[in-house]
């Protein structure tokens, strides 16, 4: 017999298993941070009433959180009907697509939520950079960072395109620009901030790195192809 065979390696852990539990680990931590909030929301959302609970930044964030379920069963769905395709990657594509959007709607919902008079309030513009951090406070500096967090996060792993770090940042500057102009167009008693669009943007960056462990073998497998060598002519 042949001692000289080696056992097989063992597989590990792909993944495909690991962004899962990432995931679920900071919506949770996420949801025992938010409870007390949440539950304050929770009778109006549960009735299904409108005012107290989609009109509230509660209100969206306790609706993004029961959502939670059904949005792991499509990306499960996605993944199994994936898998059976034979594609490579399902569990981070299916992921992606669903995370793209539980996680930016929201969020966009929440900055598009007019203000106390909207229509007859004047439009307000603040371009002065670095002046609105200090009346946003940690809640509103961490909120903003969120806004396109699940687009830095998933759109990278999705297209490889964007599998880049300055890349991601132009597209969390570009979406950040374009909300805040919807604010001041719409005029929805909101202001439109430089700094809120460099805090967007850093979130989607700081997300980008979260997850380059999932993106970054994409943006590098077209540069690895090598040439073949050319057959040799037959003689």
């Amino acid at each position: 017999m042949n001692r000289d065979v080696s056992p097989p390696a063992r597989s590990r852990p792909t993944g495909g298993t690991v962004l899962p539990v990432l995931m679920v680990l900071a919506l949770a931590a996420a949801a025992f941070v938010l409870r007390r909030p949440l539950l304050m929301s929770a009778p109006a959302c549960v009735s299904g009433r409108w005012h107290g609970c989609l009109d509230t930044f509660n209100g969206v964030l306790f609706v993004m959180l029961v959502t939670l379920p059904p949005a792991a069963l499509v990306a499960w769905a996605l993944a199994r009907r994936r898998r059976a395709a034979g594609v490579a990657s399902a569990w981070p594509l299916s992921l992606a697509d669903v995370g793209l959007v539980h996680g930016t709607v929201p969020f966009l919902w929440l900055t598009l939520m007019p203000g106390a008079e909207p229509g007859a309030a004047p439009a307000r513009v603040s371009l002065v950079p670095l002046r609105d951090l200090v009346t946003m406070g940690p809640l509103g500096i961490a909120g903003n960072l969120l806004v396109f967090a699940a687009l830095g996060c998933f759109a990278p792993v999705r297209w490889a395109a964007l599998a880049s770090v300055p890349r991601v940042l132009a597209l969390g500057a570009g979406c950040s620009v374009l909300v805040e102009t919807a604010q001041y167009v719409l005029r929805l008693d909101r202001v439109s901030s430089v700094d809120d669009v460099l805090v967007n943007a850093a979130g989607a960056v700081l997300a980008g790195l979260a997850s380059r462990r999932w993106w970054r073998p994409r943006a590098a497998a077209p540069s690895d192809r090598r040439p073949r060598p050319a057959p040799a002519a037959a003689r």
